[in-house]
């Protein structure tokens, strides 16, 4: 009997399905890429798959699943990607050189046949028209396929028309926004195709968009096409075999990170990791700048894996060469303080008494200019303009501000990366990871937008620890559209530089001197009295001179590049200002200017008079100028504390010894009358007085402050009272006034006239501010009250004696003579000029005050002849006395004292 000769028994393993009845089988590889066969399964028919027009051919369209397509591949899918299998070929078509035959799950026919298992399901068809009747295998499938026919399986069941067909979205409309949807989240995927080592194409699950991911942060060695034909790269196939063997067809998880053209980048999660860590430590691949920012599962692992295929010098790093490190571990790491910002990518940190290092931030690339134009050149006609790059640059004035407002004056940790050698003119830089609070400098100044990432050669590893870190904060400023990567117009800040223009410098001195205390940031501190301000109210540059002082100046360069030697002490004076207030926001009062164009006024430092602390270490004198100023007594004050304790500039000085006073008895009253105009009486007795020597000044004055105010009249309602500030304000008379606030309730002001002693409550319309060229000439209204008498405590009699005191003496020239001090103000005799009459004799003969004892020899004389005056208005029974002698009792609480 003859048999029919059985096809021979294949294996290999499962590569891809291509659909319900179609499967790619890799076999034994044997010295390269493993070789494929596509097998048909015999006697059936699937359901066809989905097909997306081929945009290179003319009038391709697409096409859409079969019932049950999608599943009959799934089935197929599950089952059988990576497994082993056995298979026969029952036949080869001619021409087409496809072949058919019969797929088993495991090492030999004797495993579950592929085909039944499909028939059974009902998720293909059996072709009846080519089944033998003699054949019991091809008659089990008709069998089994009435079976599943009977049972409704699959195919063969109930179901509308359209469902079990997939919605197919093939090309992504808007993939930024297609990304940004899906939040950073994992998406399920399976993976249909491997175009290299680090590119696929996914089915993103369950609403089937067909997408291209790129890996991010990685790429494997490529295909590049010569002509027609592609040529791979070293280790290109074998990258590709390493991704394809591990992901293709395999559910997997998909983090959309980005976009490059119309392809996605993210991280496939296998499994057993991330495939893009898998490559990098096997040596087929190379971390990439450009997408490293978009990594979100950790660019440090990735780095790492890098770092570790360099070490063992796999496939594409054999001839790898690590870069020689060039700092020292004991010198890598150390913190300090920050005393300016230099630039938008450098700092200057002080790390030691008088010690300070510059330190760059690794890896930052600053704000750059603008591309000129021939629009930007300037005309033969027009001056050339000073370059100020901090102000004109684009974004570099922002990114100066946010690291001063940040750092000048704060403790930061510094953590040296590398140091990049001098070239093109440049000196050698320090490059270095700069932290305060945990927070990467470099990270948040780019993720404003104020700075780019450099972007280096694929073996330069010359770059900042934290480099990835910078790279996503960069994408992160992208995406937002803040900063340089804005589609704004870039801020413009156009500011007036009048330092040394003395032009410019007169047309600004009204403004800042009307403005009182005015905001201002240390640009440059030239000596410890001299800096360079910016004024950002007025938006100008000036040439600042601390007034009241005369300090020291350090070695300058001088004509014919010599240089001019310091003061001594010069140099600790301007290094105590610029640790001070060296990019410092400090407050300052512009007084004056002199020839040169530069302003004099004083600068508070946290409210502390930068003038007084200079002087305070002896680092400055005090100027005889500061005699007229508000501060002089504190001046005074501080330079007698520097001599005490020999600071700096009085480290020599010897003071000179007290001529002794010898004690030759009791003092004579001495007897300096000054001539007085009595400008204001109060109640209880006490009076203010001008010094008629100086009645011009203040008539000046007067005339000046008037004269500014007309020619520059305030705003009603711009100026907003404090407690305790000078101003000036308009009396009932329609005048202007030097004043000062005592007290501001809801509706009132109550101010003091410094200058004629009375006082007022009023609108806060009818104040202003009070220019400091006003502030110089001290009060002229100083306070008394008339020595060795004392107020009456009867009310009716307190009014009678102020009363009669207003009379004799108001609006009239008296002299005065200072007899003792009090708190405050001094107590004093007042004569009539005419006749030299003692006023308060005078009101002690009338029995209008009662006579008060003191016990110094020298006033005696003066005590008795108030006495006597007293005895005789008793004996007069006059006013006080008229009912008889109230101080008998000797009691205090009577209101006398002896």
């Amino acid at each position: 009997m003859s048999t029919t000769p059985q096809p021979a028994v294949q294996r290999g393993i499962v590569k891809q399905i291509l659909s319900g009845d179609a499967i790619v089988i890799r076999g034994q590889p044997r010295g390269g890429p493993p070789p494929e066969r596509t097998i048909c399964l015999s006697n059936v028919t699937a359901p066809r798959l989905a097909r997306r027009a081929n945009p290179n051919l003319e009038g391709s369209t697409e096409t859409k699943d079969e019932a049950f397509a999608w599943e009959a591949r799934e089935f197929l899918r599950k089952k059988l990607i990576g497994k082993e299998v056995a298979f026969t070929v029952e036949y080869k078509v001619p021409g087409s050189g496809r072949e058919y035959g019969c797929v088993y799950l495991g090492k030999d026919t004797s495993a579950e046949n592929v085909t039944e298992i499909l028939v059974a399901e009902g998720l293909v068809e059996v072709r009846r028209g080519g089944i033998k009747a003699t054949d019991e295998n091809q008659q089990k499938l008709i069998q089994l396929e009435d079976t599943a026919k009977g049972a409704g399986k699959g195919k063969w069941g109930q179901y509308q028309p359209g469902e079990h067909i997939r919605n197919i979205t093939w090309t992504i409309e808007n993939p930024r926004n297609f990304v940004d949807s899906h939040h950073g989240k994992p998406v399920s995927a399976v993976i249909e195709h491997v175009r290299d080592g680090c590119t696929v194409r996914a089915f993103l699950l369950p609403n089937f968009d067909y997408v291209t991911v790129m890996l991010s942060g990685i790429k494997c060695p490529m295909f590049k096409l010569e002509g027609t034909t592609p040529k791979p790269e070293p280790y290109a196939e074998e990258a590709k075999f390493f991704t394809e063997s591990r992901l293709l067809q395999r559910e997997v998880e998909i983090i959309l990170e980005g976009v490059s053209n119309n392809n996605l980048l993210g991280s496939v999660l296998h499994p057993k990791g991330n495939i893009a860590e898998l490559l990098l430590r096997e040596g087929f691949a190379r971390c990439v700048d450009w997408s490293m920012g978009s990594v979100s599962q950790g660019a440090d692992k990735l780095r790492t894996a890098e770092k570790f295929a360099k070490e063992k010098r796999l496939r594409i790093w054999k001839d790898f060469t690590p870069s020689t490190p060039t700092v020292e571990l004991k010198d890598k790491n150390f913190s300090g303080k920050v005393v300016e910002v230099v630039n938008g990518d450098s700092l200057m940190v002080k790390i030691g008494e008088n010690q300070y290092k510059k330190c760059f931030l690794s890896s930052v690339r600053p704000p750059r200019p603008a591309p000129i134009t021939d629009a930007d050149e300037p005309k033969k006609d027009e001056p050339k303009k000073r370059s100020r790059p901090l102000y004109d640059i684009p974004y570099m004035f922002e990114a100066r501000e946010f690291l001063r407002k940040k750092l000048v004056g704060k403790k930061v940790n510094v953590q040296i990366d590398y140091i990049q050698p001098p070239a093109n003119n440049f000196p050698e830089k320090t490059c270095c990871t700069i932290t305060i609070g945990g927070i990467n400098v470099a990270e948040a100044l780019i993720s404003k937008g104020l700075a780019s990432v450099i972007r280096y050669r694929q073996d330069d590893d010359q770059r900042s620890a934290h480099y990835d870190e910078l790279l996503a904060a960069e994408a992160r400023a992208e995406k937002k559209g803040v900063g340089i990567h804005s589609k704004k117009e870039p801020p413009i800040h156009r500011v007036a530089d009048i330092s040394g223009d003395v032009n410019k410098a007169k047309q600004f001195l009204p403004f800042l001197q009307r403005a009182g205390k005015s905001e201002a940031i240390v640009e440059f501190v030239a000596s410890g009295s001299r800096l360079r301000l910016f004024i950002p109210r007025e938006t100008c540059l000036i040439t600042f001179l601390l007034a009241g002082i005369d300090c020291p100046r350090g070695s300058r360069p001088g004509p014919n590049n010599t240089t001019v030697p310091g003061d001594p002490c010069g140099e600790e004076a301007m290094v105590f200002t610029k640790e001070a207030c060296l990019q410092r926001e400090v407050e300052v009062e512009v007084e004056s200017i002199d020839k040169g164009g530069n302003f004099i006024g004083w600068m508070f430092v946290d409210g502390v008079n930068h003038s007084i602390s200079l002087v305070e270490e002896g680092l400055s004198k005090m100027h005889f100028t500061a005699e007229r100023s508000n501060f002089y007594k504190a001046l005074s004050t501080a330079e007698e504390r520097a001599k005490e304790l020999k600071k700096n500039v009085w480290a020599n000085f010897v003071e000179e010894k007290p001529v002794e006073e010898i004690d030759e008895g009791p003092q004579e009253r001495a007897v300096n009358h000054k001539t007085v105009v009595v400008t204001e009486v109060r109640e209880d007795m006490h009076f203010y007085a001008q010094d008629v020597e100086n009645g011009p000044k203040l008539e000046k004055l007067m005339e000046q402050l008037r004269q500014d105010m007309e020619t520059n009249p305030p705003l009603p309602g711009s100026y907003t009272p404090k407690k305790g500030d000078l101003c000036a304000a308009k009396f009932v008379d329609g005048e202007w006034y030097r004043a000062k606030v005592e007290k501001v309730d809801k509706n009132n002001v109550h101010v003091f006239y410094m200058d004629y002693g009375n006082r007022e409550a009023l609108s806060p319309t009818r104040l202003a501010v009070l220019t400091p060229t006003f502030h110089g000439l001290p009060p002229q209204a100083k306070e008394y009250a008339l020595a060795l008498v004392a107020v009456p405590e009867d009310e009716d009699a307190k009014k009678d004696a102020s009363d009669a005191l207003y009379n004799d003496i108001l609006n009239k020239q008296m002299l005065l003579n200072v007899e003792y001090r009090g708190q405050g103000f001094d107590y004093v005799s007042l004569a009539y000029t005419d006749n030299k009459d003692d006023v308060a004799l005078g009101l002690i003969s009338e029995g209008l005050l009662i006579v008060e004892g003191r016990r110094e020899k020298r006033l005696q004389k003066l005590l008795d002849d108030y006495k006597k005056a007293q005895e005789k208005a008793k004996a007069s029974r006059v006013n006080l006395w008229r009912y008889g002698d109230f101080t008998e009792d000797d009691a205090k609480e009577f209101g006398y004292k002896s």
